[in-house]
Protein backbone atom coordinates (compact mmCIF):
# COMPACT_ATOMS: atom_id res chain seq x y z
CA UNK A 1 0.00 0.00 0.00
CA UNK A 2 3.02 2.29 0.37
CA UNK A 3 3.23 2.23 -3.42
CA UNK A 4 -0.05 4.15 -3.68
CA UNK A 5 1.35 6.93 -1.50
CA UNK A 6 4.50 6.99 -3.63
CA UNK A 7 2.42 7.10 -6.79
CA UNK A 8 0.35 9.95 -5.33
CA UNK A 9 3.54 11.95 -4.75
CA UNK A 10 4.62 11.28 -8.34
CA UNK A 11 1.25 12.41 -9.74
CA UNK A 12 1.38 15.58 -7.66
CA UNK A 13 4.83 16.27 -9.07
CA UNK A 14 3.57 15.75 -12.62
CA UNK A 15 0.65 18.13 -11.98
CA UNK A 16 3.07 20.76 -10.65
CA UNK A 17 5.27 20.30 -13.73
CA UNK A 18 2.31 20.60 -16.09
CA UNK A 19 1.18 23.75 -14.29
CA UNK A 20 4.66 25.26 -14.56
CA UNK A 21 4.74 24.49 -18.29
CA UNK A 22 1.32 26.13 -18.70
CA UNK A 23 2.23 29.17 -16.59
CA UNK A 24 -0.35 28.25 -13.97
CA UNK A 25 -0.36 28.07 -10.19
CA UNK A 26 -0.49 24.39 -9.08
CA UNK A 27 -3.04 25.48 -6.47
CA UNK A 28 -5.46 26.18 -9.33
CA UNK A 29 -5.71 22.45 -10.11
CA UNK A 30 -7.55 20.03 -7.82
CA UNK A 31 -6.47 16.40 -7.95
CA UNK A 32 -9.49 14.08 -7.71
CA UNK A 33 -8.13 10.65 -6.75
CA UNK A 34 -10.47 8.17 -8.44
CA UNK A 35 -11.01 5.42 -5.91
CA UNK A 36 -13.87 3.59 -7.66
CA UNK A 37 -13.78 -0.22 -7.17
CA UNK A 38 -10.94 0.04 -4.64
CA UNK A 39 -11.70 -1.06 -1.06
CA UNK A 40 -11.24 1.14 1.99
CA UNK A 41 -7.96 -0.54 2.90
CA UNK A 42 -6.48 0.52 -0.46
CA UNK A 43 -7.76 4.08 -0.10
CA UNK A 44 -6.66 4.79 3.47
CA UNK A 45 -2.89 4.98 2.74
CA UNK A 46 -3.63 7.67 0.16
CA UNK A 47 -5.68 9.60 2.72
CA UNK A 48 -2.87 9.25 5.25
CA UNK A 49 -0.46 10.60 2.59
CA UNK A 50 -2.52 13.79 2.54
CA UNK A 51 -5.03 13.36 -0.29
CA UNK A 52 -8.46 14.72 0.61
CA UNK A 53 -10.45 14.81 -2.66
CA UNK A 54 -11.72 11.51 -4.06
CA UNK A 55 -13.91 10.45 -6.97
CA UNK A 56 -16.41 7.60 -7.15
CA UNK A 57 -18.54 6.33 -10.04
CA UNK A 58 -21.42 4.69 -8.20
CA UNK A 59 -23.61 5.93 -5.38
CA UNK A 60 -24.13 2.50 -3.83
CA UNK A 61 -20.44 1.64 -3.83
CA UNK A 62 -19.56 4.98 -2.25
CA UNK A 63 -22.24 4.55 0.43
CA UNK A 64 -20.69 1.23 1.38
CA UNK A 65 -17.19 2.47 2.10
CA UNK A 66 -16.98 6.24 2.51
CA UNK A 67 -19.07 7.15 5.60
CA UNK A 68 -16.71 5.22 7.88
CA UNK A 69 -13.62 6.66 6.16
CA UNK A 70 -15.00 10.19 6.43
CA UNK A 71 -15.75 9.69 10.14
CA UNK A 72 -12.19 8.51 10.68
CA UNK A 73 -10.55 11.15 8.46
CA UNK A 74 -12.36 14.51 8.63
CA UNK A 75 -12.07 16.92 5.74
CA UNK A 76 -12.66 14.45 2.91
CA UNK A 77 -14.28 15.89 -0.20
CA UNK A 78 -16.18 13.30 -2.25
CA UNK A 79 -17.00 13.75 -5.95
CA UNK A 80 -19.42 11.69 -8.01
CA UNK A 81 -17.84 11.38 -11.45
CA UNK A 82 -20.02 8.65 -12.94
CA UNK A 83 -23.54 8.73 -14.37
CA UNK A 84 -26.28 9.44 -11.86
CA UNK A 85 -29.76 7.93 -12.01
CA UNK A 86 -32.50 10.36 -11.04
CA UNK A 87 -33.79 7.98 -8.37
CA UNK A 88 -30.39 8.18 -6.64
CA UNK A 89 -30.43 11.99 -6.45
CA UNK A 90 -31.36 12.06 -2.76
CA UNK A 91 -28.50 9.78 -1.76
CA UNK A 92 -26.07 11.62 -4.04
CA UNK A 93 -26.92 15.03 -2.57
CA UNK A 94 -26.51 13.64 0.95
CA UNK A 95 -23.14 11.97 0.32
CA UNK A 96 -21.26 13.94 -2.33
CA UNK A 97 -19.67 17.38 -2.27
CA UNK A 98 -19.64 17.60 -6.07
CA UNK A 99 -21.50 15.88 -8.92
CA UNK A 100 -19.72 15.92 -12.29
CA UNK A 101 -22.40 14.25 -14.42
CA UNK A 102 -25.44 16.54 -14.73
CA UNK A 103 -26.70 15.80 -18.24
CA UNK A 104 -30.50 15.77 -18.60
CA UNK A 105 -33.59 17.63 -17.47
CA UNK A 106 -35.04 14.76 -15.44
CA UNK A 107 -31.88 14.69 -13.34
CA UNK A 108 -31.97 18.48 -12.95
CA UNK A 109 -35.51 18.24 -11.63
CA UNK A 110 -34.58 15.49 -9.18
CA UNK A 111 -31.47 17.31 -7.96
CA UNK A 112 -33.34 20.60 -7.51
CA UNK A 113 -35.96 18.84 -5.40
CA UNK A 114 -33.42 17.08 -3.19
CA UNK A 115 -31.17 20.13 -2.80
CA UNK A 116 -34.17 22.14 -1.66
CA UNK A 117 -35.14 19.43 0.86
CA UNK A 118 -31.63 18.92 2.19
CA UNK A 119 -30.66 22.58 2.32
CA UNK A 120 -27.30 21.41 0.97
CA UNK A 121 -26.01 21.91 -2.55
CA UNK A 122 -23.09 19.95 -4.03
CA UNK A 123 -21.01 21.69 -6.67
CA UNK A 124 -22.58 20.74 -10.00
CA UNK A 125 -20.80 20.12 -13.29
CA UNK A 126 -22.59 19.61 -16.60
CA UNK A 127 -21.12 16.68 -18.53
CA UNK A 128 -20.46 17.45 -22.21
CA UNK A 129 -20.40 14.57 -24.69
CA UNK A 130 -17.79 16.22 -26.87
CA UNK A 131 -17.45 13.22 -29.16
CA UNK A 132 -21.21 12.78 -29.61
CA UNK A 133 -20.76 9.13 -28.64
CA UNK A 134 -24.14 7.37 -28.46
CA UNK A 135 -23.03 5.03 -25.68
CA UNK A 136 -21.78 7.85 -23.48
CA UNK A 137 -23.71 10.18 -21.19
CA UNK A 138 -23.51 13.93 -21.57
CA UNK A 139 -25.05 16.91 -23.30
CA UNK A 140 -24.13 17.38 -26.96
CA UNK A 141 -21.94 20.45 -27.55
CA UNK A 142 -24.56 22.15 -29.74
CA UNK A 143 -27.12 21.78 -26.94
CA UNK A 144 -24.85 22.84 -24.09
CA UNK A 145 -25.64 26.56 -23.93
CA UNK A 146 -29.40 26.02 -23.80
CA UNK A 147 -29.05 23.23 -21.24
CA UNK A 148 -26.80 25.28 -18.95
CA UNK A 149 -29.27 28.17 -19.14
CA UNK A 150 -32.19 25.85 -18.32
CA UNK A 151 -30.36 24.46 -15.29
CA UNK A 152 -30.48 27.92 -13.76
CA UNK A 153 -33.61 29.49 -15.25
CA UNK A 154 -35.91 26.46 -15.07
CA UNK A 155 -34.55 24.40 -12.17
CA UNK A 156 -32.77 26.98 -10.03
CA UNK A 157 -29.51 25.02 -10.06
CA UNK A 158 -26.14 26.71 -9.80
CA UNK A 159 -23.75 25.15 -12.29
CA UNK A 160 -20.12 25.49 -11.27
CA UNK A 161 -18.43 24.02 -14.33
CA UNK A 162 -18.23 21.43 -17.08
CA UNK A 163 -16.87 17.89 -17.34
CA UNK A 164 -15.85 15.85 -20.37
CA UNK A 165 -14.48 12.41 -21.20
CA UNK A 166 -12.91 12.43 -24.68
CA UNK A 167 -13.31 9.40 -26.97
CA UNK A 168 -10.55 6.91 -26.22
CA UNK A 169 -9.51 6.62 -29.87
CA UNK A 170 -9.11 10.36 -30.43
CA UNK A 171 -6.57 12.96 -29.32
CA UNK A 172 -8.00 14.56 -26.18
CA UNK A 173 -6.77 18.10 -26.81
CA UNK A 174 -9.55 19.24 -29.17
CA UNK A 175 -12.17 17.87 -26.77
CA UNK A 176 -10.63 19.71 -23.83
CA UNK A 177 -10.43 22.90 -25.90
CA UNK A 178 -14.09 22.59 -26.94
CA UNK A 179 -15.19 22.08 -23.34
CA UNK A 180 -13.15 25.08 -22.21
CA UNK A 181 -14.70 27.21 -24.97
CA UNK A 182 -18.25 26.27 -23.90
CA UNK A 183 -17.38 27.03 -20.27
CA UNK A 184 -15.91 30.43 -21.12
CA UNK A 185 -18.92 31.63 -23.06
CA UNK A 186 -21.19 30.54 -20.21
CA UNK A 187 -18.99 32.18 -17.55
CA UNK A 188 -18.25 28.87 -15.84
CA UNK A 189 -14.95 28.74 -13.97
CA UNK A 190 -14.48 25.01 -13.28
CA UNK A 191 -13.35 22.38 -15.78
CA UNK A 192 -13.23 18.69 -14.85
CA UNK A 193 -10.97 17.35 -17.61
CA UNK A 194 -8.13 14.88 -17.86
CA UNK A 195 -7.39 11.43 -16.45
CA UNK A 196 -4.26 9.39 -15.77
CA UNK A 197 -3.04 9.35 -19.38
CA UNK A 198 -3.82 12.91 -20.41
CA UNK A 199 -4.08 15.22 -17.40
CA UNK A 200 -1.07 17.28 -18.48
CA UNK A 201 -2.83 18.12 -21.76
CA UNK A 202 -5.97 19.00 -19.81
CA UNK A 203 -4.06 21.31 -17.48
CA UNK A 204 -2.53 23.09 -20.48
CA UNK A 205 -6.07 23.72 -21.74
CA UNK A 206 -7.47 25.01 -18.48
CA UNK A 207 -8.54 22.03 -16.35
CA UNK A 208 -9.27 22.93 -12.74
CA UNK A 209 -10.03 19.33 -11.71
CA UNK A 210 -8.16 16.27 -13.00
CA UNK A 211 -9.54 12.80 -12.30
CA UNK A 212 -6.65 10.38 -11.73
CA UNK A 213 -7.16 6.77 -10.67
CA UNK A 214 -4.86 4.11 -12.09
CA UNK A 215 -1.76 6.31 -11.89
CA UNK A 216 -2.31 6.42 -8.12
CA UNK A 217 -3.99 3.15 -7.18
CA UNK A 218 -2.68 0.85 -9.91
CA UNK A 219 -4.66 -1.73 -11.86
CA UNK A 220 -8.32 -1.39 -11.08
CA UNK A 221 -10.11 -4.46 -9.69
CA UNK A 222 -13.38 -5.38 -11.40
CA UNK A 223 -16.50 -3.88 -9.90
CA UNK A 224 -18.61 -6.40 -8.00
CA UNK A 225 -22.22 -5.65 -7.35
CA UNK A 226 -25.23 -3.99 -8.92
CA UNK A 227 -25.02 -0.78 -10.88
CA UNK A 228 -26.13 2.36 -9.10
Amino acid sequence: MDSAATALSHVRGEIARACKDAGRDPASVTLVAVSKTFPAEAIEPVIIAGQRVFGENRVQEAKGKWPALIDKHPGIELHLIGPLQSNKAKEAVALFDAIHSVDRTSLCEALAKEIDKAGKAPSLFVQINTGAEPQKAGVLPQDADAFIKACSATYGLTIAGLMCIPPVEEAPGPHFALTAKIAARNSLKLLSMGMSADFADAIALGATHVRVGSAIFGTRPPFKGAEQ
